[in-house]
């Protein structure tokens, strides 16, 4: 009798309180692992934690944003990456993009890391690793995370976030700002 390899990630209709249960692993400033605990002690004593942040651009480099839901624990109804989440005890930061980019999105794209950063107030605490892809795929947000999904032009986006900032989450706000500055020293 073979056993199937556990799978990762957010079952389709788990509520509010089973996703505090989940574990996640807890890190220091480095982003060295301490220990596990459950997501919501986590968020409740404000301990640093590893999450992966993608952003995706199609083949005419604009870059799909999704609208988080208003029951989300973090910046309900605010723009934010095209997708973004928690990673598990142990589970290696690649698979955990894939995995937040199959249940946010249902597509599978090639990534790349473009940066890591450690955690700070900008970052709301956490260690995030940044991936980047490249499709034309059309992405199919899941309605239990996500209000509404688009792509936009660099030049909307960047009108957007100067004139009307607080519809974007301050992480990905943050995270844009980074990406910007290390794509332009290339």
């Amino acid at each position: 009798m073979s056993s199937l390899p556990k799978k990762r990630g957010r079952k389709p209709k788990e509520s509010p309180e089973s996703i505090k249960r989940e574990i996640l692993e807890f890190v220091d400033e480095d982003c060295k692992p301490l220990g596990i605990l459950p997501r919501g002690e986590i968020h409740l004593k404000g301990v640093y934690h590893k999450t992966v942040h993608i952003f995706l651009f199609n083949s005419k480099g604009e870059i799909f944003l999704q609208k988080r839901s208003l029951d989300r624990e973090e910046f309900p109804g605010l723009w934010s990456s095209s997708a973004s989440g928690h990673i598990g005890p142990g589970e290696p930061l690649i698979y955990g993009a894939q995995r937040e980019l199959k249940e946010e999105l249902g597509i599978k794209v090639k990534l790349e890391e473009v940066l890591q950063v450690k955690p700070s107030p900008e970052t709301n605490w956490e260690c995030i690793t940044l991936f980047v892809g490249i499709t034309d795929k059309k992405p199919k947000p899941n309605p239990q995370e996500i209000i509404e999904g688009r792509f936009f032009k660099v030049e909307e986006l960047e009108r957007l976030l100067s004139e009307t900032p607080e519809i974007f989450s301050p992480v990905f706000r943050y995270l844009w700002r980074l990406y910007q500055k290390k794509k332009n020293q290339r």
